[in-house]
């Protein structure tokens, strides 16, 4: 199986406060893998930060969204050019699983599945609580999954903060009140 049907590139509820979404993306599934724990791959697409590869093992994620795109786009007000997260790997079972603790939410998932030549990513965020939040957080993984698709294809980006605009008023026309 070389080709799989298209994904739909937008996160789902999957539970009242559970986002999930789905990529396609070019394997094999170890070079997927250094994309989500490798800092120096990770920073091109969503955030740096070594990442000890020990259950329980503290880290953290540091974002430079300006320096994911060139242009970046239009950052909103209230964005700032860095942020910081302290998380906890909570899952580990490489090459195939990675949860980690994220902020007040329930934490995050990445799961990889061969298929074919190509690597079903599926991304997983619990406990997202209120919907200002719930819109903020899809809109982010969905325009940096963008990103990552681009980068792992040989494509170039879009802004990222003008994509990240877009699929924010996308999600609240998607996602349930």
């Amino acid at each position: 199986m070389n080709e799989l049907a298209p994904l739909d590139a937008y996160g789902v509820l999957t539970e009242p406060a559970t986002l999930t979404i789905q990529r396609i993306l070019p394997g094999p599934i170890e070079r997927v893998w250094d994309y989500l724990v490798k800092s120096e791959l990770r920073r091109q697409w969503l955030a740096s930060g070594d990442m000890p590869m020990e259950v329980g093992a503290p880290f953290e994620l540091v974002w430079r969204n300006d320096e994911l795109t060139d242009p970046p786009g239009q950052r909103p007000a209230w964005a700032t050019d860095e942020h910081r997260l302290e998380s906890r790997i909570t899952e580990l079972d490489p090459p195939r699983t990675l949860a980690i603790s994220w902020g007040s939410t329930g934490g995050v998932s990445f799961t990889l599945e061969p298929r074919g030549d190509k690597v079903l990513l599926t991304l997983v965020h619990h406990r997202l609580c209120d919907r200002p939040t719930l819109l903020n957080v899809s809109a982010g993984w969905h325009a940096h999954l963008d990103i990552l698709v681009a980068r792992m294809t040989g494509r170039e980006p879009g802004p990222f903060w003008d994509g990240w605009t877009r699929l924010k008023a996308d999600y609240d026309q998607r996602l349930p009140a």
